[in-house]
C-alpha cells in the first residue's frame, strides 16, 4: 500500500526512485509493483521506464465516491453555480483534518482555479475548510486546532489560532467563508456549508477565481449564489438547515 500511495503522488516514478524513497531494495519494490500491476492498480510505461497508477485504481476510487449520493447530487448544482457566477465551483469534505475536494466544475475563463478531485488542502487557508471548521463540533475543533500547524502560504494566511477563531466566528454569522488570497496571491474563494439530515455540516460548496473577478464589490452578490447552491444541495440529500 505504501508503494501504491507513493506512485499516486506523481505523474510517474522509476523503480530506483521508488526504492530510494521508501528505503527498500529494488528487488523488493519490483515484486510489489508486479503484484499491483497484475491487479491493474499500476501500469508500466516501457518507453519512459516509469510506473504509473493503473485504471483499476480509478475504478476503486470511483466506488468510494458512489458510496454516497453527495457527489451525484452536487454535479448539476455545481454546474449551475459555475454558469451563474462564471467561476469555478467546488465541492469538498473534511478528511483527517484536511479538505478533500470531491468534485469541480471549471469555468472556461482564461484565469481560473483548479482543484482536481482527490486534492487535499489545509483547512485554515481554504474557503471550504473554514466553513467545515466553523460548524465543527467543539471538542473535535479544539483537538484539531491544538494539533495543527498554521502554515503561512501568503502574507494574508491566518497563522495563529486566535485570528482563525475570529474569522470562523464571522463565517457563522454571515453564513459563508471568505478566503482572501490566503492560499494563493491573486485568488479568492467564497464557500458555504452543506447540512445533512442531522443538521450537521458534511461538506462545503465554493466558487474560486481571481481577485479581478471576485472583487470586494462582487462579494455580496456571489456569496448569495454560493449560499443558495449549498441550500439546494442540503435539500437534495435530505438535509436540515440550522
Amino acid at each position: 500500500m505504501e508503494v501504491l500511495e507513493f506512485v499516486s503522488l506523481s505523474e510517474g516514478q522509476s523503480l530506483s526512485s521508488i526504492a530510494d524513497a521508501l528505503g527498500q531494495s529494488p528487488a523488493t519494490i519490483y515484486r510489489v509493483l508486479v503484484t499491483l500491476g497484475g491487479r491493474g492498480l499500476v501500469e508500466f510505461d516501457s518507453n519512459q521506464q516509469h510506473w504509473h497508477l493503473g485504471a483499476q485504481s480509478f475504478i476503486i476510487g470511483a466506488r468510494y465516491l458512489r458510496k454516497t449520493s453527495l457527489v451525484d447530487c452536487a454535479r448539476p448544482i455545481l454546474r449551475k453555480l459555475m454558469e451563474t457566477t462564471g467561476e469555478t465551483a467546488n465541492l469538498g469534505v473534511e478528511k483527517e483534518g484536511s479538505v478533500l475536494f470531491l468534485s469541480q466544475v471549471e469555468t472556461q475563463a482564461n484565469i481560473r482555479a483548479f482543484f482536481p478531485p482527490g486534492t487535499l488542502s489545509q483547512m485554515h487557508a481554504s474557503g471550504i475548510g473554514k466553513v467545515l471548521l466553523a460548524y465543527m463540533e467543539r471538542d473535535r475543533f479544539d483537538r484539531l486546532l491544538s494539533s495543527s500547524i498554521f502554515e503561512g502560504f501568503t502574507e494574508r494566511s491566518k497563522t495563529n489560532a486566535e485570528d482563525l477563531k475570529e474569522d470562523l466566528k464571522a463565517t457563522r454569522e454571515r453564513g459563508y467563508a471568505f478566503d482572501d488570497e490566503e492560499k494563493n496571491i491573486g485568488m479568492r474563494c467564497i464557500a458555504a456549508p452543506v447540512f445533512d439530515m442531522n443538521q450537521e455540516v458534511v461538506a462545503g460548496i465554493s466558487v474560486s477565481g481571481p481577485v479581478s473577478r471576485i472583487s470586494q464589490n462582487m462579494l455580496e452578490e456571489l456569496s448569495q449564489h454560493v449560499k443558495s447552491a449549498a441550500i439546494d444541495l442540503s435539500n437534495a440529500i435530505g438535509g436540515q438547515l440550522v
